[in-house]
């Protein structure tokens, strides 16, 4: 079996890891914050060292961190991903990344023929605890056929977009409609209580009917929202970025949802899960 890498273990990358190992899979893993690695060493995961290190061991490398610049910090440098990996190995991005970073990187790779692939995920907490992520693949599509067993472990289905930085680019458009979904969601169920109507009715209704996002609002709006399934500060950065790949195109929806959600971030409440936005 091929042994894997994850670079950073937080929501996605735990999860990600508790699948691999149940599967057999051997699994290196690094995280800036040392103590974070603990539930997860006791699964059978291997501490390394550097993202370098970690790299080095493995045959398929997963970075799984917060944005551009926790990316830029595992990639490059003689203790980053790059200086470890070889063209024998896998090295893929699942992070919410811009997508110029995104097209940085592969530059680097294609540089010093690496084989990378920009592969973000979705789902959630809960699609990552399962195994049933759904993941959104940008590469060279034959190569990603020699590592689909290895993607499978962890997913429940896999779109194949084209290019590399095709990936990143349709998860920020994704999380640009969910964005948008979760609020107009929240709006609605604010109506529904001005005008008296029975919330618990309407808010299953909704959720029976359409699905999708607001069917994860409803899971969540009246409960308390400390299990995180999504951060409001990564969907704020994922709007920004998405923001960003607009490049001057006038969103105006976009951009009252990216104020609504930055609100929330600059009132101290970005490490709790999006569906907070509803609630202040």
């Amino acid at each position: 079996m091929k042994k894997i890498a994850i670079i950073g273990t937080g929501i996605m990358g735990a999860g990600m890891d508790s699948n691999f190992l149940k599967k057999g899979y051997e699994v290196y893993l690094w995280n800036r914050n040392p103590e974070k690695l603990k539930d997860l060493l006791a699964l059978g995961g291997k501490k390394t060292a550097t993202p370098k290190d970690a790299a080095e061991k493995a045959d398929i490398i997963f970075e799984v961190t917060a944005n551009d610049e926790s990316s830029k910090s595992v990639w490059e440098g003689g203790e980053g991903i790059i200086a470890g990996a070889d063209k024998n190995k896998i090295l893929i991005v699942s992070s919410s990344l811009s997508a110029e970073w995104v097209d940085e990187l592969n530059k680097t790779c294609v540089k010093n023929n690496l084989a990378f692939f920009d592969i973000p995920l979705t789902g959630g907490r809960a699609g990552a605890e399962s195994g049933k992520l759904i993941l959104l693949a940008g590469g060279e599509k034959n190569k990603l056929e020699e590592f689909r067993p290895e993607l499978e472990a962890i997913s429940e289905k896999i779109y194949y977009f084209g290019p590399v930085g095709s990936g990143a680019r349709f998860k920020l458009l994704l999380n640009m409609v969910q964005g948008i979904h979760l609020v107009v969601f929240g709006d609605t169920m604010k109506l529904a209580k001005k005008l008296d109507m029975d919330i618990s009715a309407v808010g299953q209704a909704l959720a029976d009917r359409i699905g999708g996002t607001t069917a994860l609002g409803w899971k969540d709006y009246e409960k308390d929202t400390s299990q995180v399934n999504f951060a409001a500060e990564m969907i704020d950065k994922d709007l920004r970025y998405a923001k960003k790949l607009a490049a001057g195109e006038d969103l105006p929806i976009l951009n009252e949802v990216l104020r609504k959600f930055d609100e929330t971030v600059k009132k101290g409440r970005g490490t709790e899960d999006w569906t907070v936005v509803n609630k202040i």
